[in-house]
């Protein structure tokens, strides 16, 4: 199995065949074994009953039903659990993306790349719902993760299969994989792509998702810079905030030895115990958080490292080079 199409869906019975039989169309001129792989992420319509028809017509078609409504993110880990190809692809199922741009991804991912995002330049949605919000929250994210990309949110993705396996995603987590694939050391690339208006149905994504895309964006942040050393972050703001409390207790200490300034009735003082005992609690944090990381690698074998490849070939032991 070369490649593997992962397309979450729900409530797109209008969509589910025409992009089916498009996708389909497109793997058959690329040539060699493929598979997609649509995932029914709770659907209440008749998405899956298509799917399911559909299946008699296209050997290579796969349908996954899942027992709710679980989200875009656990639909994707879903598809990618049971996908065998050597890339992935994925792409959203409202016929939007066009599936005439898998082969460009594909391209550049020939060139030596392990994630290709496509990137909307004309993106045919309202500006001020879903334009607008997706411009500042891409600049947001490509600061903060340091991987700069103009679309996040573009469904439209190629992966070599070793990046997705090692990825568990949860919330939000589908839209920063190109973040969390560099955090395991991927290469990541991107290709302007097409996008057409939504033809069926109504759109899933409203303004309502911002707020939690942001708290994701926190975990991502944490995870790719201090995954396996909490204590840099935790310790850092504690010996801050504790340092500040401490200083400040010193000056006011100061004040009412030397000079019997009256500290009974002044708040500063309550602000200083607080910065102090905040301090110690942060401290305290980053010492637990050390401890469950241990805990979790060394418990279950997990390295704190990813190997891209090996050359060469080991030596068994007693035998010499010839």
């Amino acid at each position: 199995m070369n490649l593997s199409v992962v397309i979450p869906v729900y409530d797109e019975e209008e969509s589910v065949i025409p992009l089916a039989r498009a996708v389909n169309k497109v793997l058959g001129g690329l040539g060699g074994p493929s598979e997609i792989i649509f995932v029914d992420d709770g659907s209440t319509d008749r998405t899956f009953v298509r799917l399911k028809d559909l299946q008699g017509e296209m050997s290579r078609l796969r349908v996954i039903r899942l027992r709710g409504n679980f989200g875009q993110t656990a639909a994707l880990a879903a598809g990618f659990d049971l996908a065998q190809g050597e890339v992935v692809v994925t792409l959203d199922g409202d016929l939007q993306n066009d599936p005439a741009d898998i082969p460009a991804l594909l391209a550049k991912l020939e060139e030596g790349f392990d994630v290709v995002s496509g990137w909307r330049r004309e993106r045919r949605d309202p500006f001020w719902t879903r334009r607008l919000p997706s411009r500042l929250a891409n600049t947001l994210i490509s600061r903060i993760t340091g991987v700069r990309l103009h679309d996040y949110g573009c469904m439209l993705k190629a992966y070599r299969q070793p990046i997705v396996k090692d990825l568990a995603l949860y919330g939000e987590m589908h839209r920063f994989l190109p973040a969390l694939a560099r955090w395991v050391g991927a290469s990541v690339a991107e290709v302007p792509v097409s996008h057409q208006p939504r033809r069926h149905g109504r759109s899933k994504y409203g303004l309502g998702r911002t707020l939690r895309v942001l708290l994701d964006l926190f975990t991502v942040k944490f995870l790719m810079s201090y995954w396996t050393r909490p204590i840099q972050i935790f310790g850092l703001i504690g010996l801050l905030t504790g340092g500040a409390g401490l200083l400040l207790t010193l000056t006011l200490a100061a004040q009412r030895l030397f000079f019997g300034v009256p500290l009974g009735n002044r708040p500063i003082l309550l602000l200083a115990v607080l910065l102090v005992v905040v301090g110690i609690q942060f401290i305290t944090m980053g010492l637990l958080a050390e401890m469950l990381v241990r805990t979790y690698h060394e418990s279950q074998g997990k390295p704190i490292y990813s190997i891209r490849e090996v050359v060469g070939v080991r030596r068994e032991p007693g035998k010499e080079d010839r």
